[in-house]
């Protein structure tokens, strides 16, 4: 085996993306430590206390905890509150507002691992949700307990820890419904070992359910599973100076610091976020209207967009990011097939854009950039 080969499956073993847990290891150690030290209270099951869980989530400087939630801290103690009761929790929001990250947070804080998942699709099964079986052992032995595949909700109760259902509304209503014996029984029957054959769900077992205001009515929820959850709105960001922060701390967090990388000047993030906002809220800073797009314009899509702008300005460009990347890469957020959203951003560009861009050159560069792409 060659040198290059060993160290190019080195490099493709690496993984892009390790659970919350993993990369923030050392604060959860620093957290479980200072709950030593005070003697704090832990929720049956729980790894932290609710006051360490929610440090974790929204940041601490006194003890050294990064804030990793930029929204609502009062809904990060609701969610928590919800956790230590006897109903599931529901986080539902506009895509893209960091639901999924939310949920993942509180996994790793409460059980210690984020990686007990259902990801609902058209496709998922009650299998997903329940139980299967290793056939080959089922043909051999019958049911038994070997041949039995748990699910990440049984994992998640036998090991008393929170299991993440994302997308739950784009699951089957039978699917769902699964859901309502375990959150209100917190037991699982399992006929095919026995009459009385049943797992029973240790203490800190919960689940954290996500689902996009955009599905609504794609699978509506039954009455019954919505009493199991406790519901909370995860909204978009609102201020502009804060979103301008949190997209460059993300933008920080993907590429390195400004030294690794192309730096965004102020200005052109200004630009940036101002298109999202105003797209998004379907009205201009001067109080304009603007027609929405049907396409989502997310804090998250801005962050993509903002680390594409810098990619291409670093690969593909002279070193620096202008207002000219920003539109190129919106238009591929923006811009998905839909001729109809094509009209509402040209729209925008020929009436809210063009006029700013007789004054500034940063919406000049954005414009001359949009008026080529977008027609």
């Amino acid at each position: 085996m060659t040198t290059e080969t060993t160290e190019a499956r080195a490099d493709a073993a690496i993984e892009q993306r390790p659970p919350v847990e993993v990369r923030h290891a050392g604060e959860l150690a620093a957290l479980a430590a200072w709950d030593e030290e005070r003697g704090a209270e832990r929720p049956p099951g729980w790894r932290l206390s609710p006051r360490a869980v929610r440090a974790f989530v929204v940041g601490d400087e006194r003890i050294g905890v990064s804030r990793k939630f930029y929204g609502d801290d009062p809904l990060v103690d609701r969610a928590v509150v919800a956790l230590m009761g006897r109903q599931g929790l529901m986080l539902v929001g506009e895509p893209g507002t960091a639901k999924s990250m939310l949920s993942e947070l509180l996994s790793a804080a409460v059980s210690g691992s984020s990686t007990l998942t259902v990801q609902g699709t058209a496709a998922t099964t009650e299998d997903h949700v329940r139980y299967s079986w290793n056939y080959a052992l089922l043909v051999s032995e019958g049911p038994t307990e070997r041949s039995l595949v748990p699910s990440p909700v049984m994992t998640g109760m036998r090991a008393g820890s929170l299991v993440r259902f994302e997308e739950i509304t784009r699951c089957a209503p039978e699917i769902q419904d699964t859901l309502v014996s375990i959150l209100s029984e917190k037991q699982l029957m399992v006929p095919e070992l026995g009459p009385d054959a049943r797992e029973a769900a240790r203490p800190g077992f919960n689940v954290i359910a996500t689902a996009n205001l955009k599905d609504r009515g794609v699978h509506e929820m039954s009455a019954a599973l919505k009493r199991r959850f406790s519901f909370e709105t995860v909204a978009p960001v609102r201020d502009r100076d804060f979103e301008i922060e949190l997209v460059e701390r993300q933008l920080t967090a993907e590429l390195g610091a400004s030294g690794d990388r192309p730096a965004m000047p102020r200005d052109v993030l200004e630009v940036l976020v101002t298109v999202f906002q105003e797209l998004r809220s379907g009205t201009t800073r001067d109080g304009a209207p603007v027609k929405r797009p049907e396409t989502v314009m997310s804090t998250a899509e801005a962050v993509n967009v903002a680390v594409a702008a810098s990619l291409e300005a670093r690969y593909l460009g002279d070193g620096r990011v202008t207002a000219a990347e920003v539109a190129r890469q919106v238009a591929g957020v923006a811009l998905k097939g839909d001729e109809e959203d094509a009209r509402r951003l040209r729209h925008y560009v020929d009436n809210v854009v063009r006029e700013r861009a007789r004054k500034d050159k940063g919406w000049k560069a954005f414009f001359d950039a949009a008026e080529v792409l977008w027609r």
